[in-house]
């Protein structure tokens, strides 16, 4: 367990103890934390673990300011990766590595929250344990990731050799990634680059920013590929792999992705989408044992299609 201790300043008079504590948990600069919401600080304090000038405080008591605050956090726990045979869409594979087609809604690696059902469970069972460790029990074989609502193309090692030469190609941007979305609206150029850094969110720790402050540099070349009224179907090659990157270099610009949960704005039409429209189509990479390139091409799946049909409708 740890104990974190926070200060109200005067102008904290009159905001709820758990809304102060999620905003000063969420700014503590710590990759090894996870972030809390709200209803998780609420039920810490509801447990006794917050504490208000020594004495146990609920959640909803408003806080007068210059108050020490205490809470306990309870230790992480962490689920074990296991084997699960999952059916999986795989377009390669070799001794040294392979190329999934990930679907919608499948998380990559275990975490809190999802402990099985990932990708890493099924490569588990599908490789039998033959998979590089350079990432962890949680994490083995993972080169590089995609969110759980994207869709497309990764690259799994099975060995540290295979990992160590893919993630330096990733590294010197020789590694091709090309992604497609449908977003909101249409952009300025028909083809251009967004190029700004991409940190942590400032307020919102679960989400990422385009921000100078503990950021890292970012970008994205695009081009539309159509346009219909409201929307454009866009084409992205990444530079650089940031967490979130094209999500956020997108909102940034005013053209989130349709069906983004975390970018989008609250009122934009989902088209019962179940999550962002962004599939990882297109991956290519010198192989690295042989050193020959290899590149992969993947279909858009259903959900995209069915959306750009729709669309398309609305221009006859």
């Amino acid at each position: 367990m740890k104990r974190l201790s926070f200060f109200s300043a005067s102008e904290h008079a009159g905001q709820r103890l758990d809304k102060f504590l999620t905003e000063q948990l969420n700014h503590v600069q710590s990759a090894e934390r996870e972030c809390y919401s709200r209803s998780a600080v609420a039920a810490l304090a509801e447990q006794g673990a917050v504490t208000v000038n020594g004495s146990p405080a609920g959640k909803n008591i408003r806080l007068k300011g210059n108050e020490q605050i205490e809470i306990t956090l309870p230790d992480p726990v962490l689920p074990n990766a296991i084997p699960q045979e999952i059916a999986l869409d795989i377009l390669y594979e070799d001794e040294d590595l392979l190329v999934v087609n990930k679907p919608q809604g499948m998380v990559v690696h275990p975490a809190v929250g999802n402990p099985d059902g990932t990708l890493v469970n099924a490569l588990l069972a599908h490789c039998q344990g033959r998979l590089s460790g350079i990432n962890g029990v949680l994490r083995p074989g993972i080169v590089h990731r995609i969110d759980k609502d994207t869709s497309g193309l990764l690259v799994v090692a099975k060995n540290d050799r295979a990992h160590q030469d893919l993630a330096a190609q990733i590294k010197v941007h020789s590694f091709l990634r090309e992604y497609q979305a449908v977003v909101l609206g249409h952009l300025r150029q028909s083809s251009g680059t967004i190029d700004a850094p991409v940190g942590r969110h400032p307020v919102e720790r679960k989400k990422m920013a385009v921000t100078e402050k503990n950021a890292k540099p970012a970008v994205t070349h695009y081009q539309v590929l159509e346009e219909y009224p409201g929307y454009s179907w866009v084409l992205f090659r990444l530079e650089t792999g940031r967490t979130h990157q094209i999500r956020v270099h997108l909102s940034s610009v005013g053209h989130a992705i349709v069906g983004d949960p975390v970018y989008a704005p609250k009122n934009a039409e989902t088209f019962g989408l179940k999550g962002q429209c962004l599939h990882a189509k297109k991956m290519g990479f010198q192989h690295p044992v042989t050193h020959t390139w290899m590149e992969f091409d993947s279909p858009l799946p259903l959900y995209f299609t069915t959306l750009l049909a729709r669309l398309r409708r609305t221009i006859l």
